[in-house]
């Protein structure tokens, strides 16, 4: 695979993949199951584009989280630890779980609020989340990604949010 040299490059890549995907030509898959190969390359783009080693930061789908009784679409291991969570909805659903109206969605956030490092995104824009908090300004990328394809972008804060999420590291129990 080609490697990127710069965000523009990492976000046309992403875009790129998804068009095809979401243009609805033929055959039209679930929008949001769409979205995982092309985010599972944007991840490791951006990685690469961090300095992380390659194979350092492993995108696993579907981890379940039998405490909160819930499965996030993705645990990212950082050189074999968990560091977050990452949630995928449907293009156009946003980045906000805060906003979401479906009632699903709704008792999910009520759920996934409480990770520590966790990750939403519809495609088009990314929110990083810290027990319940908004960690930073939502990320909206420049274009769309059902019609924009290589000519999708982003603002250099979608390589921070990911700097800052990538190397979370936990905060060490203070007692027994």
């Amino acid at each position: 695979m080609k490697q990127v040299s710069s965000l523009a490059d990492a976000v046309s890549r992403f875009g790129g993949s998804l068009k095809s995907k979401l243009s609805g030509h033929g055959v039209a898959g679930a929008p949001e199951d769409q979205l995982r190969a092309p985010l599972e390359g944007l991840i490791a783009d951006l990685a690469e584009l961090l300095l992380f080693k390659p194979g350092a930061v492993v995108a696993v789908g579907e981890s379940t989280l039998s405490t909160l009784k819930t499965r996030p679409d993705y645990a990212i291991k950082v050189s074999n630890a968990l560091v977050g969570f990452i949630e995928v909805k449907a293009p156009g659903k946003g980045a906000d779980p805060r906003k979401f109206k479906d009632e699903h969605d709704r008792e999910q956030w009520g759920k996934l609020k409480s990770l520590p490092n966790l990750i939403y995104t519809d495609g088009n824009a990314f929110s990083l989340w810290r027990g319940g908090k908004l960690h930073c300004d939502i990320v909206h990328l420049i274009g769309d990604v059902e019609t924009s394809g290589a000519k999708l972008d982003a603002p250099p804060s979608l390589q921070t949010l990911f700097s800052d999420y990538l190397r979370w590291e936990p905060i060490p129990p203070t007692n027994a």
